[in-house]
């Protein structure tokens, strides 16, 4: 497979720095590497830029960074769009408002070939805020709200041309749900999966079943991996922590399964914090988790030393 990788220094969508590191420590943990090895050819494209912040207000006090997460959002869906062209992007956030660019970029070019797109969003939260109801105003926690085409964000953000219909969505290692959120995404269809759902059920029919859908409808599919899906036991480098997240064996089922589907397109690796970090061992899972995605089996799995 041909891949494309993209580098989105973005930390302006949360409270604390340090996400912008985020795709050189996934580089220097050796992805370029590790897809090379499993036989993929891989376009580092570098690191997507924005261009300058135009001001704007809001009637919602709390939002930060307005207007920088509405350039980088249209840069990054111009820069998912066409690195989406006969290739499979990877794109190495940053902070988790990158989605909204990227998800609307490969979104417009599933719309384009006459494909659904569907979204796996693998994350503690659902980031189904809208400008009006987020009360942080962290801006990573609106870009699944925005890519499915919720209202308040038109003249804001850039807009959405090809919608993500929220039945297409599926949100999976869910464990921190704001009020506001719960409701929206009730009243969407988003299908959601918390923690409790994966204890019950396991979490392999939970994704079976969504990933039916995906190859019933021949459907185009968007992974959006959060660092916080993670145990931060085992993924502690970043920065919005919360206990009881996948385990180590779970996230690597999730990705093998992802792999045997055949029906990922495009990917995201976000939230990623190295000043976190314990000698880059999140960086280093990512790296792995990617690998499994894109084919390393268990029995190939490296030894490593810390």
């Amino acid at each position: 497979m041909h891949c494309r990788i993209l580098g989105a220094p973005v930390q302006d969508g949360t409270g604390r720095k340090g996400c912008e590191m985020g795709p050189s420590a996934l580089r220097v943990a050796g992805l370029v590497e590790a897809l090379t090895e499993l036989g993929h050819t891989v376009e580092d494209l570098g690191a997507v830029t924005r261009e300058a912040a135009r001001p704007a207000s809001h009637r919602n006090p709390a939002l930060k960074a307005l207007p920088e997460i509405a350039a980088w959002t249209g840069a990054l869906a111009d820069a998912a769009y066409q690195a989406s062209t006969d290739a499979m992007p990877i794109f190495l956030g940053g902070d988790h408002s990158i989605s909204a660019g990227t998800v609307s970029g490969v979104a417009r070019r599933a719309a384009e070939i006459g494909r659904p797109l569907f979204v796996l969003w693998l994350d503690a939260h659902t980031d189904f805020h809208t400008l009006d109801t987020t009360t942080s105003g962290n801006l990573h926690g609106v870009p699944l709200a925005y890519v499915a085409g919720l209202p308040g964000f038109e003249g804001y953000l850039p807009q959405v041309t090809s919608a993500v219909d929220p039945k297409r969505i599926c949100t999976l290692g869910i464990r921190s749900v704001d009020p506001a959120e719960r409701i929206a995404l009730k009243d969407a269809g988003v299908l959601m999966y918390d923690m409790r759902a994966i204890d019950e059920h396991g979490i392999a029919p939970l994704l079976r079943d969504f990933l039916a859908r995906v190859a019933a409808e021949n459907g185009m599919l968007h992974v959006s991996l959060d660092v916080d899906f993670l145990d931060p036991s085992i993924a502690p480098a970043v920065g919005t922590t919360v206990p009881g997240g996948a385990t180590f064996r779970e996230a690597h089922l999730v990705m093998e399964m992802l792999h045997d589907s055949g029906l990922v397109t495009s990917l995201d690796l976000v939230e990623l914090n190295p000043f976190l970090d314990e000698r880059g061992r999140t960086a280093t899972l990512m790296v792995d988790l990617t690998a499994s995605l894109m084919g390393r089996r268990i029995m190939d799995r490296p030894t490593r030393s810390y």
